[in-house]
């Protein structure tokens, strides 16, 4: 349960980057989510901390302006 919503929150930044919404992040979403899976742990760890670290960058833009 966990994987699959890293790996939705894994697609949603890789969707963002580009700008414009729809399949590509959807794509993306549900093939992270299956490396996540086959990985173990480790990929849990490391999608978390992809999510964690582009949340933090997007706060951290926010209050400087």
């Amino acid at each position: 349960m966990i994987k699959s919503i890293i790996g939705a929150l894994v697609g949603r930044e890789m969707d963002r980057r580009d700008g414009s919404g729809g399949a590509k992040g959807a794509a993306i979403g549900w093939a992270a989510g299956s490396v996540l899976r086959r990985m173990g742990p480790l990929g849990t760890a490391l999608g978390a901390a992809y999510v964690g670290k582009k949340m933090y960058d997007r706060h951290k833009g926010k209050r400087r302006v």
